[in-house]
């Protein structure tokens, strides 16, 4: 038996088995169904984390398999997803350009960081550390996040330049400048889609193929109309003098940033071999080098993207030749008179290792490589851990999050038990393995799990299925998503990110608690402030939570209780209700601790000095969860405080927990057990009998008195 438990929690894929036939044929065809769904969606939330394409594939492909095989869940879909995405183009964007080699060895070792953290708080049983940042915060930076993920695809939208700088709003803003530039066919194709998208979601047997639909009609039209024009060159061929060198000056600097970067990389191995020989000079000679070296890279980027801006603004004509060759390019509307051109206007993409990518139409998929990927190592390196370090807790903590909600959701539906250390472990492993073959941080998908549960999945043979069709389309159907426009997977995540804006949740909030609408307004506001840095948001927002929680533990509610007709005790205060001149009646709901203790006694002796003349004191601990050491301390020094005054303490309504604290310090012999009653009642009828001035008609006593 013991035996059996260890094998199904080594590996809890076992026990699916033996399967069905029925279930089987069920687990297939949702995973055939989600996968149709998924790989359109795969590429677009590629293109939002700033790599190729065909790395959403990849992570549609080694984390679903092993992310249903480890979990918990039988309906979970692990993959990419819009927020993830977002947040890993956020960690290594300050780090390196998107689409490049680094970028791409940065990814991935960015997913092994979320994969360990994920794994190895599932195996110490740390599932519960999400509800540290709680559902206001993870609100507020939903929503923002949704905000930012739409706006980011403004550029694809409209076939115009993107800014890039530190700052998410001053891209946005820098984008805005390019409007006048919109690209017309780029904008008609991304009309097109939006337009397709919700006609077929109106239509109930289209809309769940919908996204697959679009894909491949619009794919059709841009082969047909030849959506794409492309074509290279150099600076070379630029026949303005002034724009040729604005073009060298980029290519000569972003050398020099390469170069550079090489450098600090070599540096800052040499530092790490001197912090191991403890050699103190080397290595501060070595960080002051570094330091230096990182102040050029600053100056240098920030000298390359004053030249970008210059650059995103130039438009060229080409000389009439094939676009596979090189031609001479002219600004526009500066066309010597005699020389032909193609007739297009063309602006530079990007320019690469001295190379100039042009453009002149639409921006479509391209090729993909064929084949599933490839077993790659991630680049480790100290300084870059320490770097992204912070970003995978954030990514790992949100993407845990996104995962569990939705397989809770699900669970509740399938009456199936969710194990959630067991979901972190499966989704750590879906990481750790995704990093080897070229996967980026993946989690639980809302959308991929949604289709599962409603296509019937009972297993997480549906998940193995679907990366199944995945590696089929990588094998065999790459070369047919080449001509898939770049603006209709800019549409498939605007509706993929609408769900995500929740305004109807973030008033239900506000009205429910002023301070978690707060906490929400905070968060959301910091996060897009902050963005690309997106997990300064989270923290703040979770800073914020934790210090309006704790604040509220310090100054817990404290009344002064009085007798309702009914014969119940409530708020004297808020009730209107007479208070006796023999005792003080004070309830403390909140738990007594280090935080709260001095609060509590101010309270108590603001109570008593208020109604000087009650010789007694009656503390109801109904709502005293717990108790320590500096609770029972505070308790003592009342006790012998009053007392000094001829003012005697009595308790009711204590439970065990603290009681146990009181019997084992002492505190409760000292007291006295006749200073404890179960009930209040019990005790206000004891005291009153007590009492020699007490009077019949005593505010406390009971109505049948």
């Amino acid at each position: 038996m013991i035996a059996n438990k260890l094998v199904l929690r080594l590996f809890p894929f076992l026990s699916w088995f033996p399967v069905p036939a029925i279930t089987f044929r069920d687990d297939l065809m949702a995973g055939i169904t989600g996968a149709l769904v998924l790989v359109p969606k795969a590429m677009a939330y590629a293109q939002l984390s700033g790599l190729p394409v065909y790395f959403g594939l990849y992570t549609a492909f080694v984390p679903a398999l092993l992310g249903a095989l480890w979990g918990s869940s039988r309906q979970l879909a692990t993959g990419p997803v819009a927020v993830v995405s977002l947040m890993t183009a956020a960690a290594i964007t300050p780090l390196a350009v998107p689409l490049t080699d680094e970028y791409v060895g940065l990814a991935l070792l960015l997913t092994l960081l979320v994969g360990v953290i994920q794994f190895g708080l599932g195996v110490i049983k740390l599932g519960t550390i999400v509800n540290f940042v709680s559902h206001p915060v993870i609100l507020g930076f939903m929503n923002a996040a949704a905000i930012i993920i739409g706006l980011s695809q403004l550029d694809m939208l409209l076939g115009i330049p993107k800014g890039r700088s530190d700052s998410f709003i001053k891209d946005i803003w820098e984008t805005l400048g390019y409007l006048p530039q919109t690209h017309l066919p780029t904008l008609v194709m991304s009309v097109v889609a939006l337009v397709l998208m919700l006609a077929l979601k109106k239509v109930p047997l289209l809309a769940k193929p919908s996204v697959l639909i679009v894909v491949v009609i619009t794919t059709l039209v841009s082969q047909l109309v030849g959506f794409e024009h492309k074509s290279k060159g150099t600076p070379e061929q630029v026949t303005n003098t002034e724009a040729q060198n604005l073009l060298v000056g980029y290519s000569q600097t972003d050398r020099q940033i390469t170069a550079l970067m090489v450098e600090i990389t070599a540096k800052s191995i040499q530092l790490r071999a001197a912090h191991k020989e403890d050699n103190g000079r080397a290595a501060a000679d070595l960080d002051h080098a570094i330091d230096l070296l990182r102040l050029d890279v600053h100056t240098l980027k920030a000298q390359n993207s004053g030249r970008l801006k210059l650059i995103n603004q130039m438009h060229f004509e080409r000389a009439n030749k094939p676009e596979s060759e090189p031609a001479t390019l002219y600004m526009q509307g500066a066309v010597p008179a005699g020389v032909e051109t193609d007739g297009r206007s063309w602006h530079i993409k990007k320019i690469d290792k001295g190379e100039l990518y042009l453009m002149s139409g639409g921006d479509v998929v391209g090729n993909i490589p064929a084949g599933l990927p490839e077993f790659r190592l991630p680049t480790i390196g100290m300084d870059v851990v320490a770097s992204l370090f912070s970003s995978a807790l954030i990514i790992s903590l949100v993407a845990f999050m996104e995962s569990i909600a939705m397989a809770k959701a699900m669970a509740a539906k399938s009456k199936q038990m969710i194990d959630p250390n067991q979901e972190l472990i499966g989704q750590g492993i879906a990481n750790i393995g995704g990093a080897f073959f070229q996967a980026y941080p993946a989690c639980g998908s809302f959308t991929g799990s949604a289709i599962n549960l409603q296509a019937g999945a009972k297993t997480g043979l549906a998940m193995v299925s679907n990366g199944v069709f995945v590696a089929v389309t990588l094998l065999f159907l790459t070369p047919y998503l080449y001509h898939l426009p770049k603006a209709v997977l800019a549409v498939i995540i605007l509706f993929a990110v609408t769900s995500l804006i929740t305004p109807t949740a973030i008033k239900h909030t506000w009205q429910a608690s002023r301070v978690d609408g707060m906490v929400v307004a905070v968060t959301f506001v910091v996060t897009l402030l902050a963005a690309p840095h997106l997990d300064k948001g989270i923290m703040v927002g979770t800073a914020l939570s934790l210090f309006l929680f704790l604040y509220h533990t310090m100054r817990p509610r404290v009344a002064i209780l009085g007798r309702c007709r009914d014969g119940s005790l409530r708020d004297a205060k808020v009730n209107d209700l007479a208070t006796s001149k023999i005792v003080t009646v004070i309830r403390f709901d909140g738990r007594l601790y280090f935080a709260n203790v001095s609060y509590f006694e101010d309270a108590v002796l603001n109570a008593v000095a208020n109604n000087p003349e009650a010789p007694y004191v009656l503390i109801v601990g109904d709502g005293i969860n717990d108790i320590d050491s500096s609770g029972e301390e505070v308790i003592h020094h009342l006790v012998d405080r009053l007392s000094e005054h001829g003012t005697v303490m009595v308790f009711s309504d204590l439970k065990k927990q603290v009681t146990d604290v009181m019997h084992a310090t002492g505190l409760w012999d000292k007291i006295g057990a006749g200073h404890f009653f179960s009930t209040a009642d019990l005790a206000l009828e004891k005291i009153l009998c007590r009492a020699e001035n007490a009077e019949d008609d005593d505010p406390l006593r009971l109505p049948h008195r």
